[in-house]
């Protein structure tokens, strides 16, 4: 084996062994990277990289997207808009068996359309609907199941930050990366309420029902998210019409957020801090993850794991569709023990030049690649989603939250397959943009 190849997984292993010593991963990243570049090259261009990557992440207009569109979602939060849309929700589904868990779910992916964190959307809803469904009784497997589940919307219905960074890594258009999310988004709403009626009909006896809410309640919850629609209309719906570019659209929605929350009387000066300092921690974490990533791929190109990983696997003459099954199980595994944003981060470098050899669009493959890292969102022994319910909900033991969310790990299973299948389901509405 060739010098470049012992450096190469020499580096891979030292990577996992931080990563299990709980080194954050763009701090391991950077240091495997820069010290394999200047173990291979030399150590003066090493440093030189260490010392320009934070500033060249920093300072790159294309992930201007990124913070503005956590600070839209955070604000939307502060401001009560998921509670409003939870509620609005409730009072069309929640006279049904199982409708407080399918009300959390359609709220998921409300939310999920202004904030763009999978981690944040769990999080959120986690603290309105939980308390609500364990008033009426319901087992906490479905309760705690149902959050975590829609949660794992906010990575796919745009806008989605693991989308952006996809694009960013490909250098794809973000604008049509978001398009291509939301029709796979919906079906993913729509078989997850398919998903608590199965589980209600069939395993749900102690799930009860409660009153019905009358046709006038029911509007005057729907008045309440007017918010939430304007601004996904102006912000996505300004994407597809070509108006302005994905970062233009984040600072729109970042300031029309807040200038809505000001007119609502929901957001004073001191909330307004709070929600600038809370956006400024959550872009910083990714962006250490972006720079130990830059770091880390100087590495790679100059061991050539891409291009020798891409022959590894043409050399294989599966054919693309085994290949891509390949690469979906191995994510898949991967997502068991790496957050969706490692994953991406680390992985797409790799892969993606594999992807491009098979003849696969890279739009269609973004999405199916983001839906593969959702799934490693709720699966054990990880499962980012999980431990985030398990915080707010320390009464329900992890065990019963991974049993909650087994029948939609199933049913994403069963969806991802029918996207494989199906490419045009993904990519239809982007080809349909100016």
């Amino acid at each position: 084996m060739a010098l470049n190849d012992l450096v190469a997984v020499g580096g891979f292993v030292a990577l996992f062994l931080l990563l299990l010593l709980r080194v954050p991963i763009g701090v391991a990243m950077g240091l495997v990277g820069v010290g394999g570049f200047g173990f291979l090259s030399d150590w003066k261009p090493a440093f030189n990289l260490l010392a320009l990557s934070p500033i060249r992440t920093v300072t790159d207009y294309s992930l201007g997207l990124v913070p503005m569109f956590i600070l839209m979602g955070v604000v939307a939060s502060a401001s009560g808009m998921s509670g409003e849309l939870y509620r609005a929700a409730n009072a069309f589904l929640g006279h049904r068996r199982g409708g407080l868990a399918m009300a959390t779910i359609t709220a998921c992916g409300g939310f999920s359309a202004i904030c763009g964190s999978s981690v944040a959307t769990a999080a959120t809803m986690a603290k309105v609907a939980l308390p609500e469904m364990k008033r009426y009784g319901y087992p906490d497997t479905l309760a705690t199941g149902s959050i975590a589940a829609g949660g794992t919307l906010g990575v796919l219905i745009p806008p989605s930050i693991v989308l952006a960074i996809y694009g960013v890594l490909t250098e794809q258009d973000i604008g049509r990366l978001f398009i291509a999310g939301l029709v796979p988004g919906l079906l993913a709403v729509l078989m997850y309420l398919v998903t608590v009626r199965i589980y209600v009909t069939f395993a749900g006896g102690g799930v009860p029902a409660h009153e019905k809410t009358s046709w006038r309640e029911r509007f005057a919850a729907l008045r309440d998210v007017w918010a939430i629609l304007l601004l996904f209309i102006f912000v996505i719906g300004g994407i597809y019409g070509g108006m302005f570019t994905p970062s233009e659209a984040a600072g729109m929605g970042a300031a029309g957020a807040i200038i809505i929350s000001v007119v609502r009387r929901r957001m004073g000066w001191r909330l307004l801090f709070r929600c600038l300092l809370e956006s400024i921690q959550v872009t910083a974490g990714i962006f250490m993850i972006l720079i130990g990533a830059i770091l880390f791929g100087y590495f790679l190109t100059i061991t050539q794991t891409p291009q020798k990983v891409t022959n590894l696997l043409l050399g294989l003459e599966l054919g693309a569709y085994p290949t891509l099954i390949l690469i979906l199980l191995f994510m898949l595994l991967l997502g068991c023990v790496l957050d969706a944003m490692a994953m991406i981060i680390l992985m797409i470098p790799i892969l993606y030049p594999v992807v491009l050899a098979l003849g696969f669009d890279p739009i269609w493959f973004g999405v199916i690649i983001v839906m593969t890292v959702e799934l490693g969102l709720i699966t054990p022994p990880i499962g980012m989603n999980v431990f985030v319910i398990n915080t707010l909900a320390r009464d329900v033991s992890l065990q019963r939250i991974y049993r909650g969310v087994l029948p939609f790990v199933a049913t994403d299973v069963v969806r991802l397959a029918l996207l494989v299948a199906f490419p045009w389901i993904v990519l239809w509405l982007p080809n349909t943009m100016r």
